[in-house]
C-alpha cells in the first residue's frame, strides 16, 4: 500500500525562526524574529495522495511537474540543495553590500548537478562530484569549462579532475554531440558553480536539509538585521518567502498558500510576499487570498526588491509591550 505514485503532494511546513541558525560574528541582536517558512513536499503514496484530495491547502502534482526531464529524485534533492547554497550566497552578498561592507568571492571548482544517461558522464560522474580540473587546468566559473569544452570536437578526449566523498579522482571522457543540438558538443552534465563567499565580519547559515531558493529574502534580511545596530524587527514576529538575486531582487515561489498556513500558525505577525511587479497572478495576490480565507490577522506586505521590507520595517513603529 505504500507503493509510490507518480505524483507529488505538498502541505504546510513550517515557519522557523531565523536567530538560531544564522550567526554573524559580535552581531546585534533583535527583539522580534524573521522566520523563513516552508513546504513540506514527498513522493505521493495512496494514503497521502487521498488525503491531499480532500484537504484544503495540500496539492499534487504529477511527477513531471516537480522533476527535470530524465532528473531522479536524488538529482532533485541535490539540486534543491544547491539552489539553497546559492540562495544564501545571495542574501549574504545583498546584506553586507546594504550595509556598506565588501564582499569577495574563491571560486573551487564546478558541481555536477545531473548526468545525461546517454551522453558520456553516464556512469563515471555522479550528481554532487566536484570537477576542479579539465586537463589540468582549472576556471574560475562554469562558464569558463564550458567555453574551453565547447572549442574542442566530437570524438576529442577531455581528462576531468574531481573530488568524490574527499577522494579525488581522474577520468578521460571522449566528447560527444548532443541529439537535440547536433552542433553542441559536451559530456552530458548539468552543473553549477562551486563558489564560497568571503565576508568580514563571518557568517555561518546552518540549514541542515532545508533545500530550494525561497528563503533568500528571509535570509537576507536577518543577516542584515545582524550587521546593523538599529533592530529592524522592532519586537514584531515577520515571517516571509521569496528567492532573491545577488540585485537584491525578490523572486516568486511555488507553494505560497501553504506558506501562508505554515506563518499564521507560528504567530507571525507580518508576512511579506513576491509582488511580481504587479502581476495578476502573483505571490502577493495568492497570499491576500489566503489570509482572508483562513481569517488571519497577518498583514501581507508586497515586495519586489530587498529595499521594499527595509523601507517598510523602518517606518513601523516599535511592537507595544502587552
Amino acid at each position: 500500500m505504500n507503493y509510490p505514485l507518480p505524483y507529488f503532494v505538498s502541505k504546510p511546513g513550517m515557519a522557523k525562526e531565523l536567530a538560531p541558525i544564522i550567526k554573524v560574528e559580535n552581531g546585534y541582536k533583535d527583539k522580534g524574529n524573521f522566520m523563513l517558512t516552508t513546504v513540506r513536499m514527498g513522493r505521493a503514496n495512496i494514503f497521502s495522495y487521498l488525503e491531499a484530495k480532500v484537504k484544503k491547502y495540500e496539492e499534487i502534482y504529477p511527477v513531471d511537474m516537480i522533476l527535470d526531464k530524465k532528473e531522479t529524485e536524488e538529482e532533485y534533492d541535490l539540486r534543491q540543495l544547491h539552489l539553497m547554497a546559492g540562495s544564501k550566497q545571495n542574501a549574504i552578498e545583498v546584506a553586507y553590500r546594504k550595509a556598506g561592507l565588501p564582499v569577495k568571492y574563491n571560486y573551487k571548482g564546478i558541481y555536477v548537478m545531473q548526468v545525461l544517461q546517454d551522453m558520456p558522464a553516464a556512469g563515471r560522474l555522479e550528481p554532487g562530484d566536484r570537477i576542479f580540473k579539465v586537463d589540468g587546468h582549472s576556471f574560475p566559473s562554469s562558464k569558463e569549462f564550458i567555453d574551453f569544452v565547447s572549442q574542442k570536437h566530437a570524438g576529442d578526449t577531455i581528462t576531468l579532475t574531481f573530488m568524490r566523498k574527499k577522494v579525488e579522482k581522474t577520468v578521460p571522457l571522449q566528447l560527444k554531440a548532443f541529439k537535440d543540438d547536433p552542433k553542441k558538443v559536451g559530456i552530458g552534465i548539468s552543473l553549477v558553480d562551486d563558489k564560497e563567499i568571503e565576508v568580514k565580519p563571518k557568517v555561518k547559515v546552518n540549514t541542515a536539509d532545508i533545500g530550494g531558493p525561497s528563503a533568500g529574502l528571509m535570509f537576507s534580511l536577518e543577516i542584515y538585521n545582524q550587521l546593523t545596530k538599529d533592530d529592524l524587527t522592532k519586537g514584531y514576529q515577520i515571517a516571509g518567502t521569496g528567492t532573491i538575486d545577488a540585485e537584491g531582487n525578490v523572486g516568486p515561489i511555488g507553494g505560497i498558500e501553504q506558506k501562508i498556513v505554515a506563518a499564521d500558525k507560528a504567530g507571525a505577525e507580518i508576512f511579506f510576499a513576491p509582488n511580481e511587479k504587479g502581476a495578476k497572478n502573483s505571490n502577493y495576490k495568492a497570499a491576500v487570498k489566503t489570509a482572508k480565507d483562513i481569517n488571519t490577522k497577518m498583514k501581507i506586505i508586497p515586495v519586489d526588491t530587498f529595499d521594499d521590507p527595509v523601507k517598510y520595517l523602518k517606518q513601523l513603529p516599535e511592537k507595544k509591550s502587552s
